[in-house]
Protein backbone atom coordinates (compact mmCIF):
# COMPACT_ATOMS: atom_id res chain seq x y z
CA UNK A 1 0.00 0.00 0.00
CA UNK A 2 1.21 3.31 -1.26
CA UNK A 3 -0.69 5.74 1.23
CA UNK A 4 -4.23 5.84 3.67
CA UNK A 5 -7.13 8.98 3.27
CA UNK A 6 -8.31 8.85 6.94
CA UNK A 7 -10.03 12.07 6.63
CA UNK A 8 -13.59 10.55 5.68
CA UNK A 9 -16.17 8.13 7.36
CA UNK A 10 -14.09 5.06 6.20
CA UNK A 11 -10.00 4.74 4.92
CA UNK A 12 -9.03 5.00 1.70
CA UNK A 13 -6.12 2.38 1.15
CA UNK A 14 -4.76 3.08 -2.15
CA UNK A 15 -1.45 1.91 -4.08
CA UNK A 16 -1.24 4.43 -6.49
CA UNK A 17 0.42 7.43 -5.92
CA UNK A 18 -1.05 10.33 -8.34
CA UNK A 19 -4.65 9.34 -8.14
CA UNK A 20 -6.37 11.97 -10.27
CA UNK A 21 -8.87 14.18 -8.36
CA UNK A 22 -12.11 13.12 -10.16
CA UNK A 23 -11.41 9.57 -9.19
CA UNK A 24 -10.32 10.56 -5.49
CA UNK A 25 -13.89 12.63 -5.03
CA UNK A 26 -15.48 9.69 -5.82
CA UNK A 27 -13.23 7.25 -3.73
CA UNK A 28 -14.64 9.90 -1.13
CA UNK A 29 -18.16 8.95 -1.59
CA UNK A 30 -17.40 5.94 -0.99
CA UNK A 31 -15.79 6.25 1.91
CA UNK A 32 -19.23 8.08 3.07
CA UNK A 33 -21.12 5.44 1.53
CA UNK A 34 -23.26 4.16 4.61
CA UNK A 35 -23.20 0.50 3.56
CA UNK A 36 -19.80 0.25 2.99
CA UNK A 37 -17.78 -1.49 5.48
CA UNK A 38 -14.05 -1.33 6.93
CA UNK A 39 -12.21 0.50 4.12
CA UNK A 40 -11.86 1.45 0.20
CA UNK A 41 -9.32 0.19 -2.02
CA UNK A 42 -8.04 1.80 -4.80
CA UNK A 43 -6.04 0.24 -7.34
CA UNK A 44 -2.83 1.01 -9.12
CA UNK A 45 -4.72 1.60 -12.63
CA UNK A 46 -7.52 3.49 -10.84
CA UNK A 47 -9.30 6.57 -12.68
CA UNK A 48 -12.31 8.15 -12.90
CA UNK A 49 -15.68 5.79 -13.73
CA UNK A 50 -19.05 6.27 -13.49
CA UNK A 51 -20.13 6.79 -9.58
CA UNK A 52 -17.12 4.73 -8.70
CA UNK A 53 -13.54 5.32 -9.89
CA UNK A 54 -12.03 2.17 -12.29
CA UNK A 55 -9.55 0.34 -10.27
CA UNK A 56 -11.95 0.53 -7.22
CA UNK A 57 -12.73 -1.98 -4.33
CA UNK A 58 -16.00 -1.37 -2.12
CA UNK A 59 -17.29 -4.07 0.38
CA UNK A 60 -20.76 -3.40 1.57
CA UNK A 61 -22.95 -5.06 3.52
CA UNK A 62 -27.09 -5.01 3.15
CA UNK A 63 -26.79 -3.76 -0.35
CA UNK A 64 -25.46 -4.22 -4.16
CA UNK A 65 -24.51 -1.21 -5.97
CA UNK A 66 -25.19 -1.50 -9.99
CA UNK A 67 -23.45 1.41 -10.88
CA UNK A 68 -20.03 -0.38 -8.78
CA UNK A 69 -20.27 -3.27 -11.11
CA UNK A 70 -20.35 -1.33 -14.13
CA UNK A 71 -21.71 -1.28 -17.76
CA UNK A 72 -19.69 -4.22 -19.00
CA UNK A 73 -20.86 -6.69 -16.59
CA UNK A 74 -18.14 -9.53 -16.38
CA UNK A 75 -15.37 -7.89 -18.70
CA UNK A 76 -12.32 -9.79 -18.38
CA UNK A 77 -9.52 -11.46 -19.67
CA UNK A 78 -8.60 -15.10 -20.50
CA UNK A 79 -4.92 -16.50 -22.08
CA UNK A 80 -3.31 -19.47 -23.04
CA UNK A 81 -0.22 -21.10 -23.62
CA UNK A 82 0.85 -22.55 -26.82
CA UNK A 83 3.51 -25.15 -27.49
CA UNK A 84 5.11 -22.50 -29.93
CA UNK A 85 8.37 -21.14 -29.05
CA UNK A 86 8.59 -18.91 -32.04
CA UNK A 87 6.26 -17.55 -34.90
CA UNK A 88 7.46 -15.46 -37.92
CA UNK A 89 5.99 -12.00 -39.17
CA UNK A 90 4.62 -13.72 -42.59
CA UNK A 91 2.48 -16.44 -40.01
CA UNK A 92 1.74 -13.42 -38.01
CA UNK A 93 -0.46 -11.69 -40.66
CA UNK A 94 -2.08 -14.52 -42.17
CA UNK A 95 -3.22 -15.23 -38.78
CA UNK A 96 -3.84 -12.04 -37.92
CA UNK A 97 -6.48 -12.31 -41.19
CA UNK A 98 -8.11 -15.26 -40.23
CA UNK A 99 -8.83 -14.70 -37.26
CA UNK A 100 -10.65 -11.77 -38.30
CA UNK A 101 -12.70 -14.20 -40.58
CA UNK A 102 -13.66 -16.30 -37.67
CA UNK A 103 -14.75 -13.28 -35.01
CA UNK A 104 -16.43 -10.33 -35.54
CA UNK A 105 -14.94 -7.49 -34.54
CA UNK A 106 -16.26 -4.04 -33.08
CA UNK A 107 -20.32 -3.34 -33.55
CA UNK A 108 -20.69 -6.36 -35.26
CA UNK A 109 -22.24 -9.45 -34.89
CA UNK A 110 -22.46 -13.20 -36.24
CA UNK A 111 -24.63 -13.54 -39.04
CA UNK A 112 -26.01 -16.95 -37.67
CA UNK A 113 -27.21 -17.56 -34.41
CA UNK A 114 -24.40 -19.45 -32.34
CA UNK A 115 -24.64 -23.30 -31.18
CA UNK A 116 -27.29 -22.40 -27.46
CA UNK A 117 -24.86 -24.99 -25.92
CA UNK A 118 -22.27 -22.18 -26.09
CA UNK A 119 -24.95 -19.74 -23.93
CA UNK A 120 -24.97 -20.17 -20.15
CA UNK A 121 -28.34 -22.36 -18.98
CA UNK A 122 -31.54 -19.99 -18.51
CA UNK A 123 -32.89 -21.02 -15.36
CA UNK A 124 -36.62 -20.48 -15.94
CA UNK A 125 -37.87 -20.79 -12.35
CA UNK A 126 -36.42 -17.15 -11.87
CA UNK A 127 -37.35 -13.93 -13.04
CA UNK A 128 -34.14 -12.78 -15.48
CA UNK A 129 -36.28 -10.05 -17.50
CA UNK A 130 -33.60 -8.27 -19.07
CA UNK A 131 -31.74 -11.47 -19.92
CA UNK A 132 -34.56 -13.48 -21.69
CA UNK A 133 -35.34 -10.29 -23.39
CA UNK A 134 -32.08 -10.12 -25.11
CA UNK A 135 -31.40 -13.85 -25.40
CA UNK A 136 -31.69 -14.04 -28.71
CA UNK A 137 -29.64 -11.50 -29.59
CA UNK A 138 -27.20 -12.82 -27.41
CA UNK A 139 -27.19 -15.76 -29.14
CA UNK A 140 -25.65 -13.52 -32.17
CA UNK A 141 -23.01 -11.67 -30.10
CA UNK A 142 -21.53 -14.36 -27.77
CA UNK A 143 -18.34 -14.87 -29.38
CA UNK A 144 -17.66 -11.53 -30.82
CA UNK A 145 -14.67 -9.17 -29.48
CA UNK A 146 -16.94 -5.90 -29.27
CA UNK A 147 -14.86 -2.21 -29.36
CA UNK A 148 -13.16 -0.01 -26.77
CA UNK A 149 -10.44 -1.50 -25.38
CA UNK A 150 -10.88 -5.22 -26.02
CA UNK A 151 -8.37 -7.04 -27.73
CA UNK A 152 -6.84 -9.87 -28.87
CA UNK A 153 -3.10 -10.79 -28.50
CA UNK A 154 -0.30 -12.84 -29.61
CA UNK A 155 2.46 -12.81 -27.03
CA UNK A 156 5.68 -13.85 -26.63
CA UNK A 157 6.12 -15.02 -22.81
CA UNK A 158 9.09 -14.94 -20.41
CA UNK A 159 8.76 -18.54 -20.46
CA UNK A 160 9.90 -19.16 -24.11
CA UNK A 161 6.26 -19.58 -25.30
CA UNK A 162 3.77 -18.14 -27.67
CA UNK A 163 1.02 -16.84 -25.97
CA UNK A 164 -2.84 -16.01 -27.19
CA UNK A 165 -4.85 -13.33 -24.39
CA UNK A 166 -8.22 -11.71 -25.09
CA UNK A 167 -9.71 -9.07 -23.00
CA UNK A 168 -13.98 -8.66 -23.76
CA UNK A 169 -16.96 -8.34 -21.51
CA UNK A 170 -20.92 -9.30 -21.63
CA UNK A 171 -21.52 -6.88 -25.07
CA UNK A 172 -24.82 -5.52 -25.22
CA UNK A 173 -27.01 -8.42 -22.96
CA UNK A 174 -24.56 -6.78 -19.84
CA UNK A 175 -24.84 -3.23 -21.03
CA UNK A 176 -28.91 -3.68 -20.88
CA UNK A 177 -28.87 -5.39 -17.73
CA UNK A 178 -26.74 -2.27 -15.87
CA UNK A 179 -28.91 -0.27 -17.00
CA UNK A 180 -31.96 -1.59 -15.99
CA UNK A 181 -31.28 -1.85 -12.75
CA UNK A 182 -29.41 1.15 -12.13
CA UNK A 183 -32.52 3.19 -13.31
CA UNK A 184 -34.43 0.68 -11.18
CA UNK A 185 -31.92 1.85 -8.23
CA UNK A 186 -32.44 5.37 -9.01
CA UNK A 187 -36.00 5.61 -8.60
CA UNK A 188 -36.43 3.45 -5.82
CA UNK A 189 -33.82 5.13 -3.48
CA UNK A 190 -35.76 8.35 -4.38
CA UNK A 191 -39.08 6.95 -3.13
CA UNK A 192 -36.80 5.63 0.28
CA UNK A 193 -35.85 9.29 0.28
CA UNK A 194 -31.96 7.73 0.14
CA UNK A 195 -29.67 9.66 2.17
CA UNK A 196 -27.05 8.93 -0.52
CA UNK A 197 -26.92 12.09 -3.34
CA UNK A 198 -28.42 11.53 -6.33
CA UNK A 199 -24.79 12.75 -7.92
CA UNK A 200 -23.25 10.46 -6.48
CA UNK A 201 -24.51 7.48 -9.05
CA UNK A 202 -24.35 4.87 -6.25
CA UNK A 203 -27.84 4.40 -6.04
CA UNK A 204 -28.09 0.88 -4.32
CA UNK A 205 -30.37 -1.73 -3.83
CA UNK A 206 -31.14 -3.83 -1.02
CA UNK A 207 -29.67 -7.49 -1.27
CA UNK A 208 -32.79 -8.90 0.63
CA UNK A 209 -35.84 -7.22 -2.41
CA UNK A 210 -36.60 -8.94 -5.34
CA UNK A 211 -34.65 -6.50 -6.87
CA UNK A 212 -31.55 -6.91 -5.41
CA UNK A 213 -32.14 -10.47 -6.11
CA UNK A 214 -33.31 -10.12 -9.15
CA UNK A 215 -29.83 -8.02 -10.52
CA UNK A 216 -27.93 -10.64 -8.71
CA UNK A 217 -29.09 -13.41 -10.87
CA UNK A 218 -29.22 -11.79 -14.04
CA UNK A 219 -25.50 -9.74 -13.03
CA UNK A 220 -24.39 -13.46 -12.75
CA UNK A 221 -25.81 -14.70 -15.95
CA UNK A 222 -23.47 -11.39 -17.15
CA UNK A 223 -21.06 -12.34 -15.72
CA UNK A 224 -21.07 -16.46 -17.08
CA UNK A 225 -21.50 -14.88 -20.09
CA UNK A 226 -18.77 -13.16 -20.94
CA UNK A 227 -16.92 -15.82 -19.87
CA UNK A 228 -18.36 -18.39 -22.17
CA UNK A 229 -17.70 -15.64 -25.25
CA UNK A 230 -14.31 -15.26 -24.17
CA UNK A 231 -14.03 -19.13 -24.50
CA UNK A 232 -15.76 -19.46 -28.00
CA UNK A 233 -13.29 -16.36 -29.30
CA UNK A 234 -10.22 -18.64 -27.52
CA UNK A 235 -11.84 -21.65 -29.39
CA UNK A 236 -11.66 -20.21 -32.83
CA UNK A 237 -8.56 -18.47 -32.32
CA UNK A 238 -6.66 -21.85 -31.51
CA UNK A 239 -8.88 -23.70 -34.18
CA UNK A 240 -6.77 -20.86 -36.01
CA UNK A 241 -3.05 -21.93 -34.45
CA UNK A 242 -4.17 -25.46 -35.64
CA UNK A 243 -4.70 -25.11 -39.26
CA UNK A 244 -1.43 -23.37 -39.50
CA UNK A 245 0.71 -25.27 -37.29
CA UNK A 246 -0.80 -28.66 -37.34
CA UNK A 247 0.78 -30.29 -34.32
CA UNK A 248 0.29 -27.93 -31.56
CA UNK A 249 -1.27 -28.05 -28.03
CA UNK A 250 -2.44 -25.72 -25.43
CA UNK A 251 -2.12 -25.37 -21.89
CA UNK A 252 -5.83 -25.20 -19.89
CA UNK A 253 -7.31 -21.16 -20.15
CA UNK A 254 -6.88 -19.04 -17.95
CA UNK A 255 -9.67 -16.70 -17.08
CA UNK A 256 -10.56 -13.72 -14.27
CA UNK A 257 -13.30 -11.64 -14.63
CA UNK A 258 -12.63 -7.78 -13.73
CA UNK A 259 -16.30 -6.12 -13.24
CA UNK A 260 -18.58 -7.64 -11.23
CA UNK A 261 -19.68 -8.17 -7.62
CA UNK A 262 -19.37 -11.45 -5.38
CA UNK A 263 -20.15 -12.13 -1.78
CA UNK A 264 -17.62 -13.36 0.74
CA UNK A 265 -16.03 -12.70 3.73
CA UNK A 266 -13.28 -10.33 4.61
CA UNK A 267 -12.24 -9.11 8.12
CA UNK A 268 -15.14 -11.68 9.67
CA UNK A 269 -17.99 -10.12 8.20
CA UNK A 270 -20.20 -11.30 5.06
CA UNK A 271 -19.53 -9.15 2.67
CA UNK A 272 -20.53 -8.13 -1.30
CA UNK A 273 -17.11 -6.98 -2.75
CA UNK A 274 -17.61 -4.71 -6.09
CA UNK A 275 -14.63 -4.99 -7.60
CA UNK A 276 -15.28 -2.58 -10.59
CA UNK A 277 -11.68 -2.63 -13.30
CA UNK A 278 -10.20 -4.79 -10.37
CA UNK A 279 -8.90 -8.45 -10.27
CA UNK A 280 -8.99 -11.08 -7.86
CA UNK A 281 -5.85 -11.69 -6.11
CA UNK A 282 -6.55 -14.05 -3.43
CA UNK A 283 -3.60 -16.31 -2.40
CA UNK A 284 -2.04 -18.74 -5.09
CA UNK A 285 -5.62 -17.65 -7.74
CA UNK A 286 -3.68 -16.97 -11.11
CA UNK A 287 -4.77 -14.03 -12.86
CA UNK A 288 -3.87 -11.56 -16.03
CA UNK A 289 -2.92 -7.75 -15.79
CA UNK A 290 -2.97 -6.40 -19.02
CA UNK A 291 -0.76 -3.71 -20.51
CA UNK A 292 -2.00 -1.35 -22.90
CA UNK A 293 -1.22 -1.86 -26.51
CA UNK A 294 2.28 -2.09 -27.64
CA UNK A 295 3.07 -2.69 -23.91
CA UNK A 296 3.65 -6.18 -22.09
CA UNK A 297 0.72 -8.45 -20.19
CA UNK A 298 1.45 -10.39 -17.01
CA UNK A 299 0.39 -13.79 -15.43
CA UNK A 300 0.31 -13.21 -12.17
CA UNK A 301 -0.50 -15.24 -9.07
CA UNK A 302 -2.02 -13.43 -5.86
CA UNK A 303 -1.14 -13.32 -2.42
CA UNK A 304 -4.24 -13.21 -0.64
CA UNK A 305 -3.43 -9.20 0.98
CA UNK A 306 -6.11 -8.79 2.92
CA UNK A 307 -5.99 -4.78 2.88
CA UNK A 308 -6.76 -4.78 -0.81
CA UNK A 309 -9.98 -7.38 -0.17
CA UNK A 310 -7.63 -9.96 -1.48
CA UNK A 311 -7.67 -7.95 -5.19
CA UNK A 312 -4.67 -5.87 -7.71
CA UNK A 313 -5.34 -4.16 -10.92
CA UNK A 314 -7.33 -5.13 -13.95
CA UNK A 315 -4.65 -3.61 -16.46
CA UNK A 316 -2.27 -0.04 -16.60
CA UNK A 317 -4.96 2.31 -16.54
CA UNK A 318 -6.09 4.89 -18.12
CA UNK A 319 -4.10 8.56 -17.88
CA UNK A 320 -6.38 10.54 -20.54
CA UNK A 321 -9.88 9.99 -21.80
CA UNK A 322 -10.73 8.67 -25.09
CA UNK A 323 -11.41 11.82 -26.51
CA UNK A 324 -8.55 13.46 -25.22
CA UNK A 325 -6.32 10.85 -26.41
CA UNK A 326 -7.76 11.57 -30.09
CA UNK A 327 -7.59 15.41 -29.37
CA UNK A 328 -3.81 15.62 -28.27
CA UNK A 329 -1.83 12.55 -29.58
CA UNK A 330 0.15 12.18 -32.59
CA UNK A 331 -0.75 9.47 -34.90
CA UNK A 332 2.38 9.16 -36.48
CA UNK A 333 4.61 9.43 -33.40
CA UNK A 334 2.23 6.86 -31.70
CA UNK A 335 2.32 4.36 -34.68
CA UNK A 336 6.49 4.88 -35.34
CA UNK A 337 6.61 3.65 -31.00
CA UNK A 338 4.74 0.60 -31.99
CA UNK A 339 6.51 -0.24 -35.50
CA UNK A 340 10.16 0.11 -33.76
CA UNK A 341 9.23 -2.68 -31.25
CA UNK A 342 7.78 -5.00 -34.58
CA UNK A 343 4.22 -5.01 -33.42
CA UNK A 344 1.58 -5.78 -35.52
CA UNK A 345 -0.78 -3.21 -34.34
CA UNK A 346 -3.90 -1.84 -34.77
CA UNK A 347 -3.63 2.30 -35.15
CA UNK A 348 -4.41 3.18 -38.88
CA UNK A 349 -6.08 6.53 -38.23
CA UNK A 350 -6.48 9.53 -35.55
CA UNK A 351 -9.71 7.87 -34.02
CA UNK A 352 -7.24 5.02 -33.15
CA UNK A 353 -5.46 6.45 -30.86
CA UNK A 354 -7.98 6.67 -28.00
CA UNK A 355 -6.23 2.75 -28.07
CA UNK A 356 -2.50 4.16 -27.95
CA UNK A 357 0.34 3.67 -25.24
CA UNK A 358 0.51 7.22 -24.43
CA UNK A 359 -3.38 7.28 -23.72
CA UNK A 360 -2.32 4.60 -20.10
CA UNK A 361 -0.15 4.70 -17.20
CA UNK A 362 3.57 2.38 -17.42
CA UNK A 363 2.64 -1.27 -17.05
CA UNK A 364 6.00 -0.95 -15.02
CA UNK A 365 5.19 1.24 -12.68
CA UNK A 366 1.48 -0.08 -12.14
CA UNK A 367 3.13 -3.51 -11.27
CA UNK A 368 5.98 -2.04 -8.95
CA UNK A 369 2.90 -0.08 -7.34
CA UNK A 370 1.08 -3.73 -6.43
CA UNK A 371 4.13 -6.31 -5.13
CA UNK A 372 2.69 -6.92 -1.96
CA UNK A 373 -0.91 -8.01 -4.20
CA UNK A 374 1.04 -10.34 -6.86
CA UNK A 375 3.40 -12.08 -7.81
CA UNK A 376 4.51 -12.24 -11.78
CA UNK A 377 4.42 -15.45 -12.92
CA UNK A 378 4.82 -14.82 -16.72
CA UNK A 379 5.71 -11.55 -18.33
CA UNK A 380 4.47 -11.12 -22.05
CA UNK A 381 5.91 -8.92 -24.85
CA UNK A 382 3.28 -8.14 -27.87
CA UNK A 383 3.61 -9.59 -31.28
CA UNK A 384 0.23 -8.48 -32.95
CA UNK A 385 -3.13 -7.55 -31.71
CA UNK A 386 -6.38 -7.28 -33.06
CA UNK A 387 -8.86 -4.40 -31.64
CA UNK A 388 -12.21 -4.17 -32.44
Amino acid sequence: MVKEIKTEKLPIKMWIDDVEAGALEQAKNLANFPYAVDHIALMPDCHQGFGMPIGGVMATTEVIVPNAVGVDIGCGMCAIQTSLTGISRKQLKKILGDIRTRIPLGFKHHKKSQDPGRMPALDDSEPMPVVKREYRSAMHQVGTLGGGNHFIEIQKGSDGQIWIMIHSGSRNIGKQVADYYNKMAIKLNQKWNSPVPKAHQLAYLPLNSDEGKQYIREMNYCVDFALASRKLMMDNTTAVFKNHFGDISFAPMINIAHNYAAFEKHFGKDVVVHRKGATKASQDTVGIIPGSQGANSYIVKGKGNKESFESCSHGAGRTMGRKQAIRSLNLEEETQKLNEKGILHAIRSQRDLEEATSAYKDISKVMDLQKDLVDILVELSPLAVIKG
